[in-house]
């Protein structure tokens, strides 16, 4: 006994203390980065409630729309005059000869408009990039179509349905409110070559360009701030307003086109991907040029253009 308690060695009876488990620091699983953090603090606070849809939890916010929309302001305006000196110094066409030709005039539109697009596109993707790594396609909405149960063509085929019975719809409604003056738009149905180029451009391009920043980019930041629905108005309206230009004069056409614009987006937001309005908007321009078609007889009523 007097060894043990002599012995230096000897352990020490445990304390109460040392009976108590110790505190052990638990690192909770958050969600990436990009959904947590941003500029604006409030807005990443929303995006990081569980409540938020993850289609619209993305890494910009409304400030980066703001900064958008000036940008392609001053782009518009930069690419124009660059494809202006496009077509002087490569293609020999003048500006009085794009003023006077529906052809050429065409021809710069559909130029000035596919550079803007690719520009636009260009930077949302660098700038989705730089933040995170991230895939951009699917960051941007393009996500695959769940179709639950039923089958994957019964839902696609009922997409491009409702398109088609929307243009129908439109179409209708525009014939009743025909407008006193001459669209914008309606320069570019002068020739049969611009006709097709600008048919070409709306079926193929447009869709996709168009969904990608509106549906795609647009609408997610805004649905954070004001809601889903208030979203996919303000979204809508943008759309046909920055389409008016091309319907000057036509105001019932403006305001059918702002609707056209909401039911892409109420598309957009009831499936969560911008697949379902692509098909929607691929499906209601194709069959709207289809009546064009065959209202010109396949373009035998159209001039041969020069």
């Amino acid at each position: 006994m007097l060894l043990e308690d002599n012995n230096p060695l000897a352990s020490e009876p445990p304390q109460p203390s040392d009976l108590v488990p110790q505190s052990v620091e638990i690192q909770s699983v958050t969600e990436p980065p990009f959904l947590t953090e941003a500029p604006n603090a409030q807005d990443a606070a929303v995006r990081h409630r569980p409540e938020v849809p993850e289609d619209i939890r993305t890494p910009w916010d409304w400030i980066d729309l703001i900064i958008f929309a000036l940008l392609a302001l001053g782009g518009a305006f930069f690419v124009t005059i660059g494809v202006v000196f496009l077509f002087a110094v490569v293609l020999h066409i003048g500006a009085a000869q794009i003023r006077t030709s529906s052809a050429a005039r065409t021809y710069f539109a559909v130029t000035n408009q596919v550079v803007l697009s690719l520009a636009l596109l260009g930077y949302i993707a660098v700038q989705i990039r730089s933040r995170e790594k991230v895939p951009v396609w699917r960051t941007l909405g393009w996500r695959p179509l769940n179709t639950g149960r039923r089958k994957s063509w019964v839902v696609y085929s009922a997409l491009v349905a409702s398109g088609v019975v929307l243009s129908f719809l439109v179409e209708s409604a525009s014939a009743a409110f025909h407008p006193k003056t001459k669209l914008p738009i309606e320069v570019f149905f002068q020739d049969r070559r611009s006709a097709l180029v600008l048919m070409s451009l709306s079926v193929l391009l447009a869709p996709f360009f168009e969904e990608t920043i509106f549906r795609g980019y647009i609408y997610p930041p805004i649905a954070r701030r004001i809601g889903i629905t208030g979203s996919i108005i303000v979204t809508g309206v943008l759309f046909g307003v920055l389409h008016a230009p091309q319907l000057w004069g036509g105001w019932a056409q403006i305001g059918l086109l702002i609707l056209v614009g909401i039911v892409f987006t109420y598309a957009r937001a009831k499936t969560g991907t911008v697949v379902a309005s692509y098909l929607l908007h691929l499906s209601y321009n194709s069959f709207l040029f289809l009546g064009f078609l065959v209202g010109s007889h396949w373009l035998r009523a159209v001039p041969g253009g020069h």
